[in-house]
């Protein structure tokens, strides 16, 4: 159902871009995220966009440095991670769920699409 690309090895201050495509019953319907979960710690939240594309919410310690975006006519959503820093390393994952982007935010999603791992190196 969703399907993220767009990982890789980058060195600090590079950027990289990561793709997440959903299936179009999700996408249509669902608020989309990105979260990550760095070794050894938990699963966080990094971006959520709401349906509409509007007004986006970031953590802090990505905003200003990440933008995340929605493409309706490919169904998918994208995270554009500038100035990569080495605290950055993590599994990322795409999650899509039902409902207010406060809840996306603090829950999770209700479907989560395989991580694609970014590394930055210092």
């Amino acid at each position: 159902q969703l399907q993220a690309s767009g990982g890789g090895l980058v060195q600090a201050g590079d950027s990289l871009r990561l793709s997440c495509a959903a299936s179009g019953r999700i996408f249509n319907y669902y608020v989309m995220g990105w979260f990550r979960q760095a070794p050894g710690k938990e699963r966080e939240f990094v971006a959520a966009i709401r349906l509409s594309g509007g007004s986006p919410e970031y953590a802090g310690s990505v905003k200003g440095r990440f933008t995340i975006s929605r493409e309706n006519a490919k169904n998918t959503v994208y995270l554009q991670m500038n100035s990569l820093k080495p605290e950055d390393t993590a599994v990322h994952y795409c999650g899509a769920r039902v409902g207010p982007i406060a809840t996306m935010i603090r829950n999770g999603g209700d479907y989560w699409g395989k991580g694609t791992l970014v590394t930055v190196s210092s």
